[in-house]
């Protein structure tokens, strides 16, 4: 037998774009033929889509990690990498995604719905790309960038129209069986029901599906028995039924305090999840009384006493046996009646047209602060010159030198110079921290030396905060017989 799981964490990870490739056309008579590398393959996204056929996030449950693949790198001969293939994750319809902060990333409600909820790296740039006027051969590749990782929550709301709730035993899966082509398991012992049972219903013209949610007793929004579990279920329901047992044998219970106990769970329960895109609070759903197990003697006469109080209430009241099936009709016509009348009052919101908003022209793009952790230092941030030194390989000095360039064309060094940064100070993008060498000319034209080099960091003699850091170690003596 299956498991309903209904609420699991999930992590995930989108694919690693391939590297760049730096390579140089060679054929006979030909030496130097210019770049021809191949631009490295984007990585592929990890994807949520609603499937009919998937009920329960059971699948996550076993395997909470999922991993999108990887793009290759690019090749000689202008041969650019495959991109890495996507992962499509099947789930549910009514899954919520929440991300560790609790708060909504999408509600995924209608079949073939689809969210990418991790983006995939994106691929290197190959020298031929990064061929230019001055730069005719470069000598250097940009490497792929990380997929995005993260820890996402998905929870299942069960999508039905009418949710059942009542005590153990009071006939809620007796009721979906008779209703619908549902065959939940039904025995004369409570908690028979673990998980939500769904059934779908025809009355005329209208369709509409009812499930009932297990466990409900006193103290189930504070997690008492399994009320705690499945009452989210009823957050998608337009419509709440109270299931009455007339024939309980239990002492200190009647109808009408059953019904008291569980309207005080739903007027207690609060959604865990923050921005809930729910249909408002549990206590403001339209209410039905279905009073059940009227085909005994003295279950009959206990409803009929207790009519007219549930009539006060303004609440339509229906005495039924889901053993014999009677009153079952009216019951399924007002259960659809309410039901057409909601979804006439709540009609279905047009699809969202997708809006572009270009980036403002004078938008800078990126932020220059101080670093509280290192006097004097700096921090970038933003997202291009984050992106820059994360392709960057620091082992070749032409790829720095193109770095520079392209911090320099963007203002990054002239915003360092206004906000009064010193030589040799800490510079931090990203994950990198490096000293500040405002003598090296950057974003301009430049003579191209050998391939992988460049003239700018050569011809660079000024002495580190490291070694001077050394030096006056040295002076003072505080340097032991091997110089550490």
């Amino acid at each position: 037998m299956s498991k309903f799981i209904d609420r699991v964490v999930l992590h995930v990870r989108a694919g690693r774009g391939g590297h760049g490739c730096a390579s140089v056309h060679r054929e006979k008579f030909k030496p130097l033929g210019g770049p021809d590398g191949g631009n490295g393959g984007n990585g592929g996204d990890v994807i949520l889509e609603v499937d009919a056929n998937v009920h329960t996030l059971l699948d996550f449950h076993f395997h909470p990690h999922a991993k999108a693949g990887n793009g290759k790198p690019g090749e000689g001969g202008n041969r650019d990498g495959k991109m890495g293939a996507d992962l499509v994750l099947k789930v549910p319809d009514g899954t919520v995604v929440v991300d560790k902060d609790g708060e909504i990333v999408v509600d995924l409600v209608g079949t073939g719905n689809k969210f990418v909820v991790a983006k995939g790296g994106r691929g290197g740039l190959g020298n031929a790309s990064l061929a230019s006027k001055a730069r005719k051969a470069p000598g250097f590749a940009l490497l792929g960038e990380e997929g995005e990782e993260l820890d996402l929550v998905l929870e299942l709301k069960s999508v039905a129209d009418v949710g059942l709730v009542g005590f153990p035993s009071a006939g809620k899966s007796s009721l979906v069986s008779v209703l619908s082509a549902a065959k939940p398991k039904i025995a004369d012992y409570p908690f028979t029901t673990l998980v939500p049972n769904l059934g779908v219903v025809a009355s005329g013209d209208t369709t509409f599906t009812v499930a009932d949610v297990p466990g409900l007793i006193p103290g189930a929004s504070d997690g008492r028995g399994l009320g705690l579990d499945f009452l989210r279920h009823l957050e998608r329901c337009a419509v709440l039924a109270h299931v009455v047992d007339c024939a309980t044998l239990e002492p200190g219970r009647d109808p009408v305090s059953d019904v008291d106990a569980l309207e005080a769970e739903l007027a207690a329960y609060k959604p865990a999840l923050a921005g809930d895109a729910s249909l408002g609070d549990l206590a403001d759903r339209p209410r039905v009384v279905i009073l059940n197990k009227t085909d005994v003697p003295d279950a009959a006469e206990l409803a009929e006493m207790v009519t007219p109080e549930f009539t006060e209430r303004g609440w339509p009241v229906f005495e039924i046996s889901a053993v014999s099936r009677a009153g079952l009709r009216p019951l399924t016509f007002a259960l659809a009646d309410m039901v057409r009348q909601y979804r006439e009052d709540h009609p279905k919101a047009a699809p969202k047209r997708p809006v572009i908003r270009p980036i403002a022209t004078d938008e800078s793009g990126f932020s220059v602060i101080a670093d509280p952790q290192e006097p004097g230092g700096f921090i970038v941030r933003g997202t291009r010159p984050e992106r820059w030194v994360r392709q960057t390989q620091f082992d070749n000095d032409e790829a720095v030198g193109y770095l520079a360039d392209r911090l320099a064309r963007l203002g990054v060094e002239a915003e360092l110079v206004k906000q009064g940064a010193e030589p040799g100070c800490s510079v931090t993008i990203g994950d990198v921290s490096f000293e500040w060498e405002p003598q090296v000319a950057a974003g301009v034209d430049i003579v191209p030396t050998g391939r992988g080099t460049d003239v700018r960091l050569e011809s660079n003699e000024r002495v580190g905060a490291a070694e001077r850091k050394h030096a006056s170690r040295a002076r003072r003596g505080l340097l032991d017989e091997n110089g550490k």
